[in-house]
């Protein structure tokens, strides 16, 4: 395949080097003539383990050339990788300058040519951008529609500075952000031998999984060092603990408590938040993103609490009181607290939990009920289905068969519903609830 890469820095040149590697005519583009003339000589303009021998042998293979020339490259390539810098600007944001320029060169060229071209984004790229962005930007300049006389995708891009040849032949997965099966197909022509799932999704979903993967590394990296300052406060080894976490793949290291939802709640994870913090602090020790889950966990349910404010709706039903889904626990649910805040609004509430029924509650729950929430005790019903057809608006916080079914029978078009739990997707019931909130 006749592939044309434009910005030269790790990403760019590593996948020059690895694509022609592979048996690709591959043509680098890159502002900088320094980077050009590196590589043209077979010497490696990025500091990376394997590149000095990888380049030297790319570079004499004849299936490298190189170029200041956007037209030309376009003009000479089936499919464009687009690799140039997109930095932090002054105020955090990103500096997209240098995508833009390009934008406009890639829209004038390929208004110049007949075959419809792949254009691929692999810069890290605020959501939106490709869609809201660039197309409208390419669309202008080169006359054409996206689809038509060209097709533009998000490929994010998962090499790690020190191991990025390893990285690119052994992915996580290659991930591909496209609107039209065209550019998808020929990606996998392109990587579809790798050792891993290739994944199609929607451009924006592709660009903000990049961002969410990036944070999800700092964010692990913040918690191990975290929890090492204070383990060395308490005189702990942080490594033996950490090894221990890391030892759980059913729960710690697995894909468990990674899906969006409600906010947490129940016996545990609450205060053993507070104990952490507490003990922080009486060794002077500093956690910050710990410190902080709570508040963040309020942003959720106080995000909830204004949803139903801002519908206007008086009359709202509740499904689901306790914790979680499959219990009876109502020790710092948040559901519990979301009751109560919209009680004290003048919010009309009516309850049901199919596993919290007055009449079959028992020890400690049942006290909890009758001592601290007896106003939220006198609210729980049994009849679901008379719940479901009194209310302008429906609250679902816990999942069941029982209550899907109930929805999809009884749910009116005139009512709103706030998903809590994401119910199964079900063109039965988006078509009964117009206002169904996701």
């Amino acid at each position: 395949m006749k592939i044309s890469i434009f910005g030269l820095g790790y990403v760019g040149a590593v996948s020059l080097a690895c694509l022609a590697r592979d048996g690709h005519q591959v043509i680098g583009v890159d502002i900088d003539a320094a980077k050009l003339a590196l590589i043209k000589a077979g010497t490696t303009p990025v500091v990376e383990e394997g590149m000095v021998d990888l380049m030297l042998s790319v570079a004499a293979s004849g299936r490298v050339s190189v170029t200041t020339d956007v037209r030309q490259a376009v003009l000479d390539s089936d499919i464009s990788l687009i690799c140039v810098g997109t930095p932090s600007a002054t105020n955090g944001s990103q500096d997209q300058g240098a995508v833009l320029r390009l934008a406009k060169d890639l829209g004038l060229a390929i208004a110049d040519k007949t075959a419809p071209h792949v254009l691929v984004f692999r810069s890290t790229l605020v959501p939106g951008t490709v869609e809201d962005v660039l197309k409208p930007i390419i669309e202008a300049e080169s006359g054409k529609r996206d689809g038509e006389g060209f097709h533009l995708c998000f490929q994010p891009e998962f090499l790690r500075e020190g191991s990025s040849i390893r990285d690119y032949d052994k992915p996580p997965f290659t991930v591909v952000g496209a609107n039209h099966p065209y550019p998808a197909e020929r990606l996998r022509e392109l990587f579809g031998h790798l050792p891993c799932k290739f994944l199609q999704t929607s451009v924006r979903a592709a660009e903000m999984m990049k961002y969410c993967c990036n944070n999800f590394h700092a964010l692990k990296i913040t918690f191990a060092n975290e929890t090492a300052r204070l383990c060395d406060a308490l005189g702990v080894d942080a490594f033996e603990v950490m090894d221990l976490v890391c030892q759980d793949t059913q729960l710690n290291i697995s894909p468990a408590y990674l899906k969006p939802g409600f906010a947490f709640g129940g016996s545990c994870l609450p205060k053993d938040l507070r104990a952490t913090s507490y003990l922080a602090k009486t060794h002077d020790v500093e956690l910050p993103m710990l410190n902080g889950i709570l508040q963040s966990n309020r942003q959720h349910i106080d995000r909830a609490i204004a949803k139903v404010l801002e519908s206007g709706c008086r009359k709202v039903g509740m499904l689901g009181l306790s914790f979680k889904t499959g219990t009876d626990d109502l020790r710092e649910s948040p559901l519990v607290v979301l009751a109560e805040q919209l009680i004290g609004k003048g919010v009309q509430l009516a309850i049901y939990d199919p596993d919290v029924q007055l009449s079959r509650l028992l020890g400690a729950n049942r006290r909890f009920i009758e001592t601290q929430l007896p106003h939220i005790g006198d609210l729980l019903t049994a009849e679901l289905d008379a719940l479901i057809g009194g209310a302008e608006m429906l609250i679902v916080g816990v999942s069941s068969s029982a209550i899907f079914d109930a929805l999809v029978t009884h749910a009116r078009a005139d009512q709103k519903v706030l998903d809590l739990v994401r119910l199964p997707d079900s063109d039965a019931l988006r078509a009964k609830v117009e206002g169904l909130c996701w």
